[in-house]
Order: C-alpha cells, then structure tokens, then sequence
C-alpha cells in the first residue's frame, strides 16, 4: 500500500538499489504516461524498479524495466506489465539530460514513484556508477558510524 506523505505527495514505491550502485549528481521530477488499469495498480503500490533505467530516443524519454504489477480487477483492458513507458519532460530537459548521458558516462535511473495532486510523477536522478571498490568503502563507512552511533547511545 502506498505510504502517505506531507504536501499532498504519497509516496507509492523508492527505489533503495539506487543510492549503493550509483552516486547520485541531480534529481529531477517528471510526469509518467500511463493506462487506467496502470494507476489502479499504482494506487495499490504494485510497482518494482528492478533495473529501471531511461532510455532517450528521437528527442523522446522512455522508463524501461519498471513493473508494474496487473490490476487483478481491470478485465479485458489489462496492461503489458513490463511496457516501455513515455515520460513527460520539456524538450530543454530531455536535451539537457541527453547531452550530459551522452559526454559524460552517466545514466538516468529512476529514485521514486509518487502521487502529487493526483498525478503520477517520477523522481529521476542523473547519476553516475559506482564501482565495487567504491560500495565496499561505503558499506565499511556505514558500519564504523553505526558502530560509533550504538556506543555514543551506550554511554548517555
């Protein structure tokens, strides 16, 4: 089930994966273009980001790999779960996001689902891979606060 949230926002699915496999430059929100049975799914928080990812075509943003589970109620007017799905940016934005996966060796993921008044939007972030040295570092960075977190706590 969605989780509700402040400002009208209710958050419906965060993609966790992201922020251990890829350093994060910006975010940026966009709209999603979506069927009827696929934001009944979404109202009940069926959505899995596995390995989403945008992908850019003829001026055009596209959400690859995200699933978003059938709606058991809809009958004939059921969806594909695993459709590529447009995404509503300006055409500025699109060339901007472009042109910086293209130069620089970044990628555009997906970080969050939500509905703001209603619609659904997506939390993109520009972002960059780690590599396995990078998430070991972080991983032994979490434990050593955690650690020093649990005797601070120990010693009040």
């Amino acid at each position: 089930m969605a989780k509700p949230s402040v400002q009208g926002i209710k958050i419906i699915a965060q993609n966790k994966k992201v922020r251990r496999f890829y350093e994060i430059m910006e975010t940026i929100e966009a709209g999603i273009s979506l069927t009827g049975s696929e934001v009944k799914s979404l109202r009940a928080g069926q959505v899995s980001f596995k390995d989403g990812y945008v992908k850019f075509e003829k001026g055009e943003a596209f959400l690859v790999d995200v699933h978003v589970a059938p709606y058991e109620n809809a009958g004939y007017a059921q969806h594909n779960p695993e459709r590529i799905r447009k995404l509503l940016l300006h055409k500025r934005e699109i060339a901007r996001l472009m042109g910086k996966v293209e130069q620089k060796g970044l990628t555009v993921v997906p970080l969050k689902m939500y509905f703001k008044k209603g619609m659904v939007k997506v939390e993109l972030a520009l972002a960059r891979g780690l590599k396995l040295f990078d998430q070991r570092e972080e991983l032994k960075r979490r434990a050593v606060k955690r650690d020093m977190d649990r005797e601070m706590a120990r010693h009040k």
